[in-house]
């Protein structure tokens, strides 16, 4: 003999017909959570600015937090966050005049999942003359300026790391932001760390790089030599001569702006802009929630959020025991 039920139109819940009764030993209910893997990543700390012959630090990368095995309630909507990036510096500090904007970067803003996991946003980097010389504080540090003294901004544990020091570079995800050295010994941005959440392995969370007089420090790639372009999201910072400005972190990962400076007279560099932040959720099997850019890869499902939303776990898995 069967078992019957009307499934309720409202809340979606099983609902027994009248005199109804389930055998001994049997109840009925809805699979309340779903297993859920997540990756968030703030947005990127601008990098400082350059003028009068000083130097800016390189922006802090976007906090980088992820998880598995995370339960989410079914049929609860989470709101989604996903951090901008700082914008580079905007002239704040005596001197920013004929040369070029010389203030601190401004921070990154936070990515969110709401009740789940909050990423901090990266710190700005330190412009070229106190008190706006010292990196910010953020997800990762801020790399110090060229003004005295000039601190590294400390990184959030658990999210990124510290800036470099004087003239420095923003920390990464995976690794303090490189010193500069002098001459051709740009320091180069802390290091991201990679996710294969998309379903491919990228590289998020770099920090930017610092500046030089004949180098310039790649973004997200500590302690290699300078390529066009650089893993981990951070922009370039900016080279003395021959002349070349600094560039952005990249869009969706987190990456801290490159590091400005006096570049050549009468121009100063305001620093590149931090990358906006990510927000990433993936779990096992069929499609069974809605919200952000779905896609499926090896077996899961997966919603990319590069802008604010809502991630809704459908409640449907109903069972008897």
């Amino acid at each position: 003999m069967g078992v019957r039920y009307f499934n309720a139109d409202t809340n979606s819940k099983l609902t027994r017909p009248t005199g109804f009764v389930f055998p001994v030993g049997l109840t009925s209910g809805a699979s309340s959570t779903l297993s859920v893997d997540y990756l968030v990543v703030a947005g990127g700390g601008g990098g400082g600015g350059g003028g009068n012959g000083g130097q800016g630090g390189g922006g802090g990368a976007g906090g980088f937090l992820t998880a598995s095995g995370q339960l989410i309630l079914q049929g609860t909507s989470y709101s989604v966050t996903v951090g901008s990036g700082g914008p580079a510096s905007a002239g704040t500090g005596a001197g920013s005049g004929a040369y070029g904007p010389i203030g601190r970067g401004a921070n990154g803003s936070n990515s969110i999942i709401s009740t789940v996991a909050t990423a901090i946003g990266g710190g700005g980097g330190g412009g070229d003359a106190s008190p706006y010389s010292d990196g910010a504080s953020g997800g990762s540090g801020g790399g110090g300026g060229g003004g005295s003294p000039s601190n590294a901004g400390p990184g959030t544990p658990g999210q990124g790391n510290n800036g470099g020091g004087s003239n420095a570079a923003g920390g990464g995800a995976g690794a303090v932001g490189g010193n500069y050295g002098g001459g051709a010994a740009a320091g180069h941005g802390g290091a991201g760390l990679a996710s294969t959440y998309s379903g491919s392995p990228v590289t998020y969370a770099g920090g930017g790089g610092g500046q030089g007089d004949s180098s310039f420090g790649t973004g997200g790639n500590n302690g290699v030599s300078a390529p066009a372009t650089s893993p981990g999201g951070g922009g370039n910072g900016c080279r003395y001569t021959p002349a070349l400005g600094s560039t952005s972190g990249s869009p969706n990962t987190g990456g801290g702006g490159g590091a400005g400076r006096f570049i050549v007279p009468g121009v100063g560099d305001g620093g590149g802009s931090g990358g906006k932040g990510i927000v990433i959720i993936r779990y096992a099997g069929a499609q069974a929630a809605g919200g952000g850019s779905y896609s499926s890869s090896g077996g899961n499902s997966i919603h990319t959020f590069t802008g604010d939303g809502i991630f809704l776990a459908n409640n449907t898995g109903f069972f008897i025991n």
